[in-house]
């Protein structure tokens, strides 16, 4: 008999508020909002449920909130306060699993598969312990897996009528996944934004369940190779492990936040190919190599999208990684293009390389000899000692002619 997986996603409610009421009690009924300055592109990191009934929400620029809300209290964001607290509360995880993945500073993951408990009474557990012990509200939402925890989640705070922390705990039952999903929004799926969910209108798909039982053959022409992955989601599948800290660790990336969004393809082709550079010399610099190449897009409304792939072998070389990256940025620019705030190429699945002796010298180990020396100049001269030709779009290099130089060739 298979042991059925028991996954549990935590957020925890308007995190950066609650932490500001703790250190000033008196800010707990108020339109408050933690966040950048009105000036330039500040936005709404979180803000209270009083502020919410006037249309504040996070990611909205912070001058249009004020505006929405007139007499909003704006607080700085006070990323040391923050962490603190977070550490605290995946402390009080741990306890209960070492199976717990933060995927941001107020979200985590935890597989507590091992425990006898129903599920529900887990996460009740769990829920107590961090309201009593770091007096933060926090949401829970379990399944088998961890979308459904993490979509379980999302509607059971947005069915909880209060006008302060929802701090709700929904859990879905083994076998209920594909029909707890069926009559939700597609827009309620990882990786299906606005765009995509326009995309998926146009062929007559509104709810999960449509999108699970839609002809795949006639899902692929519009999604091509992620089509299938889509589907599976929306059947409820996700056999992705809860990965551990010392899991996730053994990733190394590189991101760029640019300071207006950038709808320039071949501008983020090339900061893709820089990053592929600075991924692989720190790759070797470590002396890994990894089986999985990711990147990172964030809109400008601050959506963020990700995708990997598996590489044909293990790979640390920068073209090895840009030609992966490249494809992948190929799959969302030419279903969605739109403007990026931030975007990232990553490796994952690292590991050190066995050495062995080839009879004769293949394309990687020339590629390896290349890189090598490559390395070593930027190590001696500096890291802007050698450039690619892509960054030199700027500038004009002329030519003498046969009259101008001393060298007729």
């Amino acid at each position: 008999m298979i042991a059925v997986r028991k996954i549990i996603h935590l957020d925890l409610d308007a995190f950066f508020c609650a932490v500001e009421e703790l250190y000033d009690p008196t800010l707990r009924g108020k339109k408050f909002a933690v966040g950048g300055s009105p000036d330039g592109r500040g936005v709404i990191s979180s803000c209270s449920y009083a502020a919410r009934k006037f249309g504040v929400r996070s990611a909205m620029p912070t001058s249009q909130a004020l505006r929405r809300c007139p007499g909003l209290i704006l607080l700085s964001v006070n990323h040391p306060h923050y962490s603190e607290y977070s550490c605290r509360v995946i402390a009080v995880m741990k306890k209960f699993t070492p199976l717990v993945e933060q995927v941001s500073i107020d979200e985590a993951f935890m597989d507590v598969s091992d425990l006898p408990e129903p599920i529900a009474d887990i996460a009740r557990t769990i829920q107590k312990e961090i309201n009593e012990t770091t007096h933060l509200p926090c949401s829970l939402g379990g399944a088998t897996n961890k979308l459904v925890a993490k979509i379980a989640n999302n509607i059971g705070k947005k069915s909880v009528k209060t006008d302060t922390y929802p701090n709700a705990i929904t859990c879905i039952p083994p076998g209920y996944e594909a029909a707890f999903l069926a009559p939700l929004t597609v827009s309620e799926l990882w990786g299906v934004g606005q765009k995509s969910a326009a995309l998926l209108k146009n062929l007559g798909i509104l709810t999960i369940g449509q999108l699970a039982s839609y002809p795949l053959p006639m899902l692929q022409r519009k999604y091509g190779n992620s089509a299938a992955g889509l589907q599976a989601h929306a059947r409820g599948i996700d056999n992705r492990p809860v990965q551990s800290e010392a899991e996730i660790a053994k990733s190394i990336s590189q991101e760029t936040t640019f300071s207006r969004d950038v709808d320039d393809e071949a501008r983020l082709r090339r900061m893709i190919q820089r990053q592929s550079d600075q991924v692989g010399f720190r790759l070797r610099k470590a002396n890994l190599r990894g089986d999985t190449v990711k990147i990172k897009l964030r809109w400008g409304d601050f959506q963020t999208l990700t995708r990997q792939v598996k590489t044909n072998g293990l790979v640390n070389q920068d073209s090895q990684i840009n030609d992966y990256a490249q494809k992948l940025f190929d799959e969302v620019w030419l279903n969605d293009p739109k403007p990026v705030r931030l975007i990232g190429v990553g490796v994952t699945g690292l590991e050190h390389p066995v050495e062995q002796l080839e009879l004769f010298t293949g394309q990687n180990q020339r590629g390896d000899s290349l890189m090598q020396a490559l390395d070593e100049i930027r190590l001696r001269y500096g890291k802007n000692s050698l450039k690619r030709c892509i960054d030199l779009e700027s500038r004009t290099i002329t030519f003498p002619t046969a009259d101008e130089s001393d060298d007729p060739y």
